[in-house]
């Protein structure tokens, strides 16, 4: 019987679709921990330190799809920038994954003391660090270069929540020493979704290589 070689096309397809397989999951993880910090749920908080697993095989999936891609299929012009970026994309999407390890941990630590606040902004910054990676993702897919401009475009709202963060948490700490380590639990997660904003700033930027040839990294400012 003939064996079915897939064409590179379909390759290609199946790497994206993997890629979206592991940005949902990384999103779900980021999801969960912040949930759990707000609803104090440190059982869902368990679910998210012990899943990582998956992410991270989904890591070295892709990863070796695109290694053989390259070396067996000898891709050009935009094919080739496509598995670029998808190698870059993996990588980051990865770290997401951690950032919600790291997130977890943090309010796990967190959870141990009495409420410092009522948590608003975190939950907010929470919100626009996924859609930005759900956006940032789609454009990849679809090579949607407005789509990768409006994630750019979002990435300073979410610098700003993160400082209007930092300084409320500050001035709990000063007028309530006793607040001081939990708030800094809640500081921390504060720069960890912030982190994930600028993964899925990454992705998008990867996106404007893709389409445009164009490297903006340093260069927002004069987007194709």
């Amino acid at each position: 019987m003939e064996r079915h070689v897939p064409h590179f096309q379909e390759e290609l397809d199946t790497l994206k679709t993997r890629l979206l397989a592991m940005g949902g999951l990384a999103e779900d993880r980021v999801r969960l921990a912040v949930r759990a910090l707000v609803d104090r749920d440190a059982p869902m908080l368990d679910t998210v330190l012990v899943s990582d697993e998956a992410i991270n095989r989904l890591h070295i999936e892709i990863d070796d799809r695109c290694l053989k891609l390259l070396a067996l299929r000898q891709p050009m012009a935009i094919d080739l920038r496509a598995i670029v970026s998808a190698v870059k994309i993996n990588t980051d999407l990865e770290r997401v994954g951690d950032l919600a390890v790291n997130i977890a941990e943090a309010a796990a630590r967190y959870l141990q003391h009495p409420p410092v606040k009522e948590l608003i902004d975190i939950p907010r910054m929470a919100d626009l660090a996924k859609d930005m990676l759900r956006d940032a993702l789609d454009a990849f897919v679809r090579r949607d270069l407005q789509l990768a401009r409006h994630v750019l475009d979002r990435d300073d709202a979410l610098d700003t929540l993160k400082i209007h963060v930092f300084r409320s948490l500050l001035d709990h700490m000063m007028r309530a020493p006793d607040t001081i380590e939990p708030a800094m639990d809640l500081i921390l997660i504060s720069r960890h979704l912030e982190r994930i904003g600028d993964h899925a700033t990454n992705v998008a930027e990867d996106v404007i290589f893709l389409v445009s040839a164009r490297d903006v990294r340093h260069h927002q400012h004069d987007l194709p």
